[in-house]
C-alpha cells in the first residue's frame, strides 16, 4: 500500500501553449495531452511532434512530469501507424503514457519495456480484481472510474500498492467511460475513438409507460452536475490517492489556471472552510454546469443531475425579487461588478437571457443591477427567475497574470556555495529543487583585493539577478577567503554558465530502448495461416440468443439454437431459468454485470454457485474472479477489443470466445478476423445498441424521491421509462442487478448483410440479443437468422422481415482513417502573445 502521507500529485489538462503555460505556473506537478493523432480529443486540434518535442522540454525544465494520453481504441489497420508514432512519442521522454486498450499496452511494452504506462479511466477500472487482472501488462497506475466513491477507492487502495488516480473536478460523463456507445448508436462517433458527441447534454423527454412527462424547462435528465471535490481534497490524500486529475476537455488556459491553484492550495496547507469556499466560487465564474461532488460519497440520484443546465451558468447568485423599469434587484450576498456577466433563468418557460451588467449597488436586500440600453429589464426578466454571475473580466484577468506576467511566473530556488582563495579560481555550485547539481569555475584567478574586495553581499546580488531565468536564489554559502578581488564580468558569466548547465541537467533524460518488434508482432497469426476461406453453408455455426426476463423464454422451444444467454435483473430469476433453458435442449449461459465494484462479489457468486454452461464476462473484475474455475468464458463486446493483440491477452486468461467491440465497422472486424482465428470469435448480428451505461437511476431520479435504492420505492419494477431524443426516437432503459442504468437506441440493429462474408471468413459464432420483445418476437428472429444462416433467404428477406436498422457497429468512413497532423500553430494561444511577456523557459530550450 501507498504512503499515504505523501502529497498527491495535482494533474492538469492540456491542449495548447496557453493551457501548459497556465498549468505550470499554477502549481500543477503534472500534466496529460494528447498523443499525436491517437488521443480521446477528436475535436481539438491535434499537436505536432515538434509541439509535443517542445511542450515536453517546458514542462520538465519547471520540474512538471508529462503523461501522453493514447486513451482510444485502436483498430487493426492502425497498429502499424500507431507503432512508428509510439517510437517517436517515446523518443521525446514522456514521464508515462496513458492508454485504455490492453492490445496498447502490450504494444508498448514490447517497444520500450522500460517506459511507464497508466491505465485510462476509459478501461473502466472500479475494483482491485480488475487492477489483479492486469498484473502482467505492469501498468504503474490506474485511473479509477469516475463513479468509485470515497469508501469504495479506500477498499481498493487497501489490496493494492498501484498508485491510484481520480477525477477531482470538471465535467461528469452520466455513462461509464469506455462502456458508452450513444454517441456511435446515434450518429456514428464513437467516444471510445475521442468523438464523443456530448450526447448526455441533449434535451430528452421523459416517456413513462408511454406517456410524455410536463417537464418545461427541465429537460436536460442525464446531464451531471460538474464534478468539484475540493473540500474532499483532505479525506483523499489521506486515503492514499497519489494524483488529483483535472478534466479539461476544450477548456481555455484560464480554467486550467484556477483547478490547478485551487487544488495545489487544498493539498499544500490546511486552508479553512471559507478558503475553500472562495475557491470554489471562483471555479464556478471560470467554468460550472453547477457543482457537486459527483460520486465520491456514493450515489445521490435527487442531486447528481439538475435538469435545468445543461452548459456553463457559473456562480448561482440568487432569485430575482424585484424587476423594475431600470434595474433588476437580486437577492444575493455574492459581489457583483460593473462588466461581469450575468444570466438569468426562468424555471417556468426554461427561457434564459444574459448580458453584461453596467451598475451594481448592494443594497440590505441583495444587489441592484443595471444593464445596457438593449436590455429590457422587464421585458427579459421575470421576479423568481434563478441569476447566475457567469462570468468576471477581473478574475480572468488575474487568472491570465499568473501565466502571462513575468513577476508571476514560477521560479525554482537554487542554493549555493561560493568558495575561493587567492590564486585560485572562484568555484559556485549551485543545486536545485531536484537535487541536480553543477559547479561553475571563474576564468580567472582570484587575486588580494587593492581595493572593493568580494562581500557576501555583492555575490549574492550578482549571482542572484536570475529574473531572466527560470531561477530564483535561496540559501548561499559563503566561503571566500578575506579580500579577494574578481571582475563583475565574471560573475555575470558564472551566472549565466549556472543558468546554462543546470537547465541542460534539468532536461536531461536517459534515452529510453526501443526494441524492434518480433515478427508479425501485432497479429496472433501470420496472414498465411488465417482468414481461410470456406464453403459458408458447410461449415458449423452456432446460433445464441440473450434474453432479459423470464417470460422470454417461453416460446423458445424447438428453435435451432445452441445457447441462450440470461441477463436478468433479478438474480433469484437465474435458477429456474438455468432449469428451463436445459430442458428445451440449450446450453444456457449468464451475464455478469458491466461493472464491479468493491463489495459487489455477490452476483458472481450466484453464478459460480448455478454452474452455467458459460459466464458472460463483461468486466476485467469478472475475468479475474472466474479466472482458473471450472466455467467456459466468453468475453463480451464490453470488454473493448478491436485488435488482435487485445483479443489474443483475453484469450491467453481463458476466453474460450469474444465478442469483438461494438465500435468495429464491417471493415474493421474484418481486418481483426484476418488477424485472429476467427473460430474464436461470436459476433452479435441483432441487437438493441447499449448507449449510456449510467451509475445514475433515471428511475430513482424522476420517479420517486430517493436518492438510492435504500428509498427510491424501486420505480423500476413497476413502469417502463424511455427517454426521447431531440429528433424523435426513443430510448428504452433498463437497470441491471445492482440498480444501474443502459439506455438502449430504440431502433433494433441488424447485420444480416455481412453474414455470408463473415461464414467464408470462418465466423461460426452468432448471436441474437433481446430486449423488450416478446418470446414469440424473439422466436421469429431466431428462425430469420437461422434460415439466412442456412442459406435459405437472402439478406432482402431478412430484412424485410426484421426491420430495424442494417449496420455493424459504426459507419464505414467515420473512424476508419487516422487524422493526419496538419500545421495548426496559428490555432494555438502563442506562448509570446498572452501579455507580451517571454516565459524565460523559452529562452533555455
Amino acid at each position: 500500500m501507498a504512503d499515504t502521507c505523501e502529497l498527491p500529485e495535482v494533474l492538469a489538462p492540456v491542449g495548447d501553449w496557453g493551457m501548459l503555460r497556465a498549468a505550470v505556473h499554477n502549481g500543477a506537478d503534472a500534466v496529460y495531452v494528447g498523443m499525436p493523432n491517437f488521443n480521446a480529443r477528436g475535436r481539438s486540434p491535434t499537436l505536432s511532434f515538434d509541439d509535443l518535442e517542445a511542450m515536453i522540454s517546458y514542462a520538465h525544465l519547471y520540474g512538471v512530469r508529462v503523461l501522453i494520453a493514447c486513451n482510444i481504441l485502436i483498430f487493426q489497420s492502425e497498429l502499424e501507424a500507431l507503432t512508428e508514432t509510439l517510437e517517436r512519442v517515446i523518443s521525446l521522454s514522456p514521464d508515462a503514457i496513458i492508454v485504455q486498450d490492453v492490445g496498447v499496452a502490450r504494444l508498448i511494452k514490447a517497444l520500450a519495456p522500460n517506459q511507464t504506462i497508466h491505465a485510462s479511466t476509459q478501461m473502466t477500472v472500479t475494483n482491485a480484481e480488475a487492477i489483479r487482472a492486469t498484473e502482467d501488462l505492469h501498468f504503474h497506475r490506474y485511473v479509477l472510474g469516475r463513479e468509485v466513491s470515497m469508501r469504495e477507492i479506500e477498499l481498493i487502495r487497501s489490496e493494492t500498492d498501484k498508485d491510484l488516480e481520480v477525477f477531482v473536478h470538471g465535467a461528469l460523463c452520466v455513462s461509464y467511460s469506455g462502456q458508452c456507445l450513444t454517441s456511435e448508436s446515434f450518429g456514428g462517433r464513437s467516444a471510445n475513438r475521442g468523438q464523443c458527441a456530448q450526447s448526455c447534454r441533449f434535451e430528452y423527454d421523459l416517456i413513462v409507460d408511454g406517456v410524455a412527462q410536463s417537464r418545461v424547462g427541465n429537460r436536460y435528465l442525464v446531464s451531471p452536475q460538474d464534478l468539484c471535490g475540493l473540500h474532499e481534497s483532505k479525506e483523499l490524500r489521506r486515503i492514499g490517492v497519489n494524483s488529483f486529475k483535472i478534466e479539461g476537455r476544450l477548456k481555455s488556459p484560464a480554467y486550467v489556471a484556477a483547478t490547478a491553484s485551487a487544488y495545489k492550495h487544498a493539498l499544500i496547507g490546511d486552508p479553512t472552510k471559507r478558503e475553500l469556499d472562495d475557491r470554489k466560487k471562483m471555479l464556478a465564474q471560470v467554468y460550472s454546469r453547477g457543482f457537486f461532488s459527483g460520486w465520491l460519497y456514493g450515489v445521490d440520484h435527487q442531486q447528481l443531475v439538475n435538469p435545468a443546465i445543461n452548459s456553463h451558468h457559473g456562480l448561482y447568485l440568487g432569485e430575482v425579487s424585484s424587476v423594475l423599469p431600470n434595474g433588476i434587484l437580486i437577492d444575493t450576498i455574492e459581489a457583483i461588478c460593473a462588466g461581469d456577466g450575468v444570466v438569468f433563468c426562468d424555471s417556468i418557460s426554461g427561457s434564459e437571457r444574459g448580458a453584461v451588467v453596467f451598475s451594481a449597488e448592494r443594497r440590505s436586500e441583495g444587489w441592484y443591477v443595471t444593464f445596457a440600453n438593449e436590455f429590457s429589464h422587464e421585458k427579459d426578466v421575470t421576479e423568481g427567475s434563478v441569476a447566475y454571475l457567469n462570468s468576471s473580466p477581473r478574475v480572468l484577468r488575474n487568472l491570465e497574470r499568473s501565466f502571462g506576467e513575468r513577476a508571476h511566473l514560477k521560479k525554482i530556488e537554487i542554493s549555493m556555495v561560493v568558495s575561493g582563495k587567492p590564486g585560485g579560481p572562484l568555484c559556485v555550485t549551485s543545486t536545485d529543487d531536484q537535487g541536480n547539481s553543477v559547479s561553475v569555475y571563474s576564468t580567472s584567478h582570484l587575486e588580494v583585493a587593492q581595493r572593493s574586495p568580494l562581500s557576501e553581499e555583492r555575490v549574492r546580488d550578482e549571482l542572484g539577478a536570475l529574473g531572466g531565468s527560470i531561477f530564483s536564489l535561496g540559501e548561499v554559502s559563503f566561503a571566500v577567503s578575506d579580500s579577494c578581488f574578481l571582475h563583475n564580468r565574471e560573475l555575470k558569466e558564472i551566472r549565466r554558465a549556472t543558468v546554462s548547465a543546470l537547465s541542460e541537467k534539468r532536461l536531461a533524460r536517459a534515452p529510453t530502448e526501443i526494441r524492434a518488434l518480433p515478427h508479425n508482432f501485432t497479429r496472433s497469426l501470420p496472414l498465411s495461416e488465417s482468414n481461410q476461406a470456406s464453403d459458408a453453408y458447410e461449415t458449423k455455426h452456432e446460433l445464441t440468443l440473450m434474453v432479459r426476463s423470464l417470460e422470454q423464454l417461453d416460446a423458445l422451444e424447438g428453435l435451432p439454437l445452441d445457447c441462450v444467454y440470461l441477463d436478468f435483473e433479478f438474480g433469484k430469476e437465474y435458477g429456474p431459468a438455468v432449469e428451463r433453458v436445459r430442458a428445451m435442449g440449450y446450453r444456457c449461459g449468464i451475464a455478469t454485470t458491466r461493472i464491479l465494484k468493491p463489495k459487489e462479489l455477490g452476483h458472481l457468486k450466484v453464478i459460480e454457485r448455478l454452474e452455467p454452461d458459460v459466464v458472460l464476462i463483461r468486466n476485467l473484475g469478472a475475468l479475474h474472479y472466474f479466472q482458473g474455475k471450472a466455467l467456459t468464458l466468453i468475453g463480451d463486446f464490453s470488454l473493448n477489443i478491436t485488435n488482435a493483440l487485445s483479443a489474443e491477452w483475453f484469450f491467453s486468461k481463458g476466453l474460450s470466445r469474444i465478442c469483438p467491440s461494438y465500435d468495429l465497422s464491417a471493415n474493421q472486424l474484418y481486418d481483426l478476423l484476418d488477424a485472429s482465428l476467427p473460430q474464436q470469435f461470436e459476433v452479435t448480428i441483432h441487437h438493441y445498441m447499449p448507449a449510456f451505461h449510467m451509475e445514475h437511476c433515471v428511475f430513482a431520479a424522476f420517479l420517486s424521491n430517493g436518492s438510492s435504492y435504500r428509498d427510491c420505492g424501486r420505480p423500476c419494477e413497476q413502469h417502463r421509462v424511455s427517454l426521447r431524443d431531440p429528433e424523435g426516437n426513443l430510448h428504452p432503459l433498463k437497470a441491471d442487478a445492482e440498480c444501474r442504468n443502459t439506455m438502449f437506441n430504440g431502433v433494433s440493429q441488424s447485420a444480416s448483410t455481412i453474414l455470408p462474408e463473415l461464414r467464408r471468413r470462418g465466423v461460426s459464432g452468432f448471436r441474437i440479443e433481446g430486449l423488450f420483445e416478446s418470446s414469440k418476437e424473439l422466436a421469429d428472429k431466431v428462425m430469420v437468422y437461422s434460415e439466412l444462416l442456412a442459406g435459405a433467404i437472402d439478406s432482402n428477406a431478412a430484412r424485410s422481415r426484421l426491420g430495424g436498422i442494417e449496420r455493424f457497429g459504426v459507419t464505414d468512413g467515420q473512424l476508419c482513417s487516422i487524422r493526419t497532423h496538419k500545421d495548426r500553430k496559428k490555432e494555438f494561444t502563442s506562448h509570446h502573445s498572452l501579455t507580451g511577456v517571454v516565459d524565460p523557459a523559452f529562452d533555455q530550450i
